[in-house]
Order: structure tokens, then sequence, then C-alpha cells
């Protein structure tokens, strides 16, 4: 009987014995592909940048060996380190980097971005570079040559030795310390020389574009933990505030918050939220679930996140642009200051669209641009603004609003919705003075939603 058993058991082990292990050998030879392949983008990504700062270093020096009289050259040249510098931020953002000191190094080639960008921009006839900004496109020329060279010295040992870089994303994410690896070494050199460039002088219009927020743009006094959990729970309208619990952030920094949870449908921290320490203003709220099928239109979502920002202390808004996922909507708000819509303070409210709960409040650009302003009445006229759109555009709205355009300056704007070329478009026109500020292609939905 039981040889009968062995047998008949012996072939369907020896197949499950051999399925196993074919399983385990595709299951190795896929997880393979798949870490050559991250493999390859790293390679490819550090190579691109080592050969762009390279590019850059010339590019400067293009520019600095130009006649200072022609302008037009030195917009061009210009124009080109903004391209390249974004290229190599670009390849930055695609190394495995996140755990390793770089910032200094990634201010430095945003803030040259910047410098560039905006110094291009300029009527360079009218308004040629000064002694300053020519000392600083001197020292990013220096500096650009520095970084540069050490990059192709780590490039070379990449190469004559093999170095990986999935090697560099294991060693950083197990924090071992001392981190020994020749890769990182590298770039934990090139900050530290970066943090000590103090000869580039960037002006406070360059500086400011990367400004975070901090409490310094906040009025009112700081609050405590408790407070929060006050405000917290009169907002969600829960009776027992000890059922909310509070976290600080950051004490003792420009950055210090506090974070919230509460219970919601039995799940002990199924809303969160964070609050600003001074002044106590709520900056996002979140309270996501699943929205198995879609009973509201698009008019329905507006008017519930419409009604829930009136409720909760955010007066006179008006929904400017519309995206849907998963049976939830995402209305953005600006607010309107008598007949200007100002883009500047925005906030976005998830609604569901099954019952038309709100499930997420983004208000941080609000909480910290929300503020008095005075506006200057627009130069151009909306008739005049008009005449600088394609004659081919068929206008169907028109507003004034106020928008941070590429510079990141508060403009007061001529809005222009219209129809050319098949697609609708928002264009934003300089009120004062005719430029093309901004130019917006507007999705079905978003068109949709600007009807109702």
């Amino acid at each position: 009987m039981y040889s009968r058993l062995s047998i008949v058991m012996f072939p369907i082990l020896l197949v499950v014995l051999i399925g196993a292990g074919m399983w385990g050998y595709l299951e190795h030879q896929e997880k393979n592909a798949i870490l050559i392949k991250a493999e390859n983008q790293y390679q490819r990504a550090f190579h691109d940048l080592s050969f762009h700062v390279d590019s850059l270093h010339t590019e400067l020096g293009n520019t600095l060996a130009l006649n200072t009289a022609s302008q037009d050259s030195y917009k061009k040249g210009l124009i080109n380190v903004w391209r390249i510098t974004s290229e190599a931020q670009n390849e930055i953002n695609q190394l495995p980097l996140t755990l390793l000191p770089f910032n200094k190094t990634e201010e430095f080639l945003a803030n040259m971005s910047n410098f560039s960008y905006r110094a291009a921009l300029r009527d360079l006839g009218k308004q040629p570079l000064n002694e300053q900004e020519m000392q600083t496109l001197n020292a990013l020329y220096q500096h650009a040559n520095e970084i540069s060279t050490d990059l192709r010295g780590m490039q070379s040992k990449v190469l004559a030795n093999n170095l990986r870089w999935m090697d560099v994303e294991t060693a950083l994410a197990t924090q071992k310390e001392p981190l020994d690896n020749a890769i990182i070494d590298g770039f934990q050199t090139v900050d530290k020389k970066v943090a000590d460039y103090a000869d580039v002088k960037w002006s406070p219009s360059v500086m400011s574009t990367y400004q975070a927020y901090d409490a310094k743009m906040l009025t009112g006094n700081d609050v405590s933990a408790e407070d929060v959990r006050q405000k917290a729970a009169k907002f969600l309208n829960i009776a027992d505030s000890s059922a909310v619990k509070v976290v600080e952030n950051g004490a003792g920094t420009e950055f210090e918050s506090y974070s919230v949870t509460a219970p919601k449908d039995n799940i002990p921290d199924g809303t969160q939220m964070d609050y600003s320490h001074k002044g106590g203003e709520l900056l996002w709220y979140s309270a996501a679930r699943d929205v198995p099928d879609k009973k509201l239109d698009i008019r329905g979502a507006r008017d519930a996140a419409a009604e829930f920002l009136d409720t909760h202390g955010y007066p006179n808004m008006t929904a400017v642009s519309y995206d849907e996922y998963n049976n939830v909507a995402n209305i953005t708000f600006a607010s309107r200051m008598n007949d200007v819509i100002n883009f500047i303070d925005k906030v976005a409210v998830k609604i569901a669209m099954d019952n038309g709960d709100v499930t997420g409040l983004q208000a941080t650009d609000y909480v910290y641009n929300h503020k008095e302003r005075q506006l200057n009445s627009p130069k151009l006229s909306a008739e005049e603004a008009r005449k600088v759109l394609n004659s081919q555009m068929q206008v169907d709205h028109q507003s004034l609003a106020l928008i941070r355009n590429d510079l990141q300056e508060e403009v007061l704007c001529h809005e222009f919705t219209g129809r050319i070329n098949g697609g609708v478009y928002r264009i934003y026109i300089n009120a004062e003075t005719g430029v093309e500020e901004k130019v917006e292609h507007l999705r079905k939905e978003e068109q949709v939603a600007s009807q109702v």
C-alpha cells in the first residue's frame, strides 16, 4: 500500500518541487531585471548630470567672453544657462539622494537658474547687467568649473571601480555610520564646498523665489496644544475633545506646527489635520475614504464645497479649477476682492461625490498669503488688453485677476477665457504693461465647471 502511494506521490512532489524552483528562479530573474533597470537609470542620470554641469561651465564662459555691448547675445547665453541648469536639477532629482545632505548644491543650482532666468527676461538694452551681477556671473563660472571637476573625478571612480548606485541607496537607507562609499563621499564633498561659496552675492529678488513658508509670514499669538485640541474638536464637531490627539512638530524652529489625529468611522486616526503654531490656523485636513459610486454632478460638488467654506470661515470664495478622480472632486477656490479674483489666496476642497462629504482641505496658500491688499486701478482697460490676444481667439469671459507670475511677483491681470485652435484657454494679460503673463489650457472638466 505504502509503495503504491509513494509511486503516486513521488511524481506529484517532483512536479511541485520543479514548479517551486521555476517560480523562485523567475522571481529572482524579475527582481534582477528591476534592479538592473534602476541601476541603469541612476547611472544615466549621474553621467548626464556630469555632462550638463560641464556644459554649464562652458556656457557661462561663452557668455562672459561676449562683448558687453552685444546684449542680445547675452540674453541668448543666459537663457542657455537657465536651460542647462534646469536639466541638471532634473537629473539630481532622479538620483537616490533624498537621505543625503545635498541641499546646498540644489539651492545653489536653483538660485543660478533663477538668476539667469530673471536677467534674461529683462530688456538688457535698457537695463544691462550691473557690476555686482557681472561679479556674480564670474563667480558662477569659477564654481561651475570646480563642481564639474569634482563630478568628473567621481565619474572616473565609478567607471574604474564598477561602483553601483544600488549600493548607495542601500547605504543611505540603513544609515550605518560611517557611510563608507566613494559616491556618497564625493557628493558630501561637493555640498560642503558649495556651502562655502561666500563670493556669490544673490540679490533679494533671486532668494525670495525659494523662500519657504515660515512663521514670520503669519500674524497672531502662539497657541498651545490644548488650544489646538479645542479648535480641532470644534471644527470636527466632536463633543469629547479628549479623543483628539495633538503632537507638536519642529519646536523652536520657524516651521513649528501641530499635527492632529481624531477618530472617524471607528478608525482611531481616521481624521488628520495640521495647525500652525502661530495663530493656530488650520493648514490642511484629511478624512479620506473610499467613494464607491457617484451621485453628485459638478454643480452639486461645487455647492457642497462652497457651503463648507462659508461655514468654516472662508468668505467670498469662487471656484476656479476642478478635477475629479475615483469619484472624488478636487475643487480649487480663490478669494474675491470686489471685482478681482485673487488666485494667490487659494484653498482646495475634496468632495466625496456619493453624498457630498468633505474629505479634504488644503489651505496652506490661503493661511500664509491672505491679507488686506490695496490694488491700483488697471492702467489698461479690458478692451486695450484684448488687443494683445491672438486675433483668432474667441473670448467667452473676461475678469480682473491677481496672480503670481513666473518671477513670483504679484501682478494684476485681465483674465480672458476663450477658444482657439480647438481648445479652451485662460490667458492673463498684465493690466499695467500688457505683457502675457500666463497661458493655461483648460481640460474638459474645467470647461464644464467654469460654466456652472
